[in-house]
């Protein structure tokens, strides 16, 4: 239901917020690249050590959820910009 809530909000959104949105979505995205690089280094850091078990999988679910959060918002938005021919720089 959330998810719809947010399709709507940004279908209504005028040219330049999509193109503010987009931005922000690019600088959330290299956020995450960097916290999901960390969290790879702590998984690592931990077989290195031997210390594989549960505090390995509390890494790899915040990797997935970091992975997925911004999935289908990101696809629903270039589907707008790609409808109302925006191009982002």
């Amino acid at each position: 239901m959330n998810e719809n809530k947010e399709q709507i909000k940004l279908s209504e959104m005028t040219d330049q917020e999509l193109l503010l949105e987009a931005k922000r979505m690019r600088s959330t995205s290299l956020t995450n690249a960097v916290l999901i690089g960390f969290l790879i280094g702590v998984i690592i850091y931990g077989v290195v050590n031997d210390s594989i078990g549960f505090l390995a999988i509390i890494p790899l679910f915040m990797i997935y959820k970091l992975v997925n959060s911004t999935k289908y918002k990101r696809t629903e938005l270039q589907n707008l910009l790609k409808e109302r021919n925006i191009k982002v720089r």
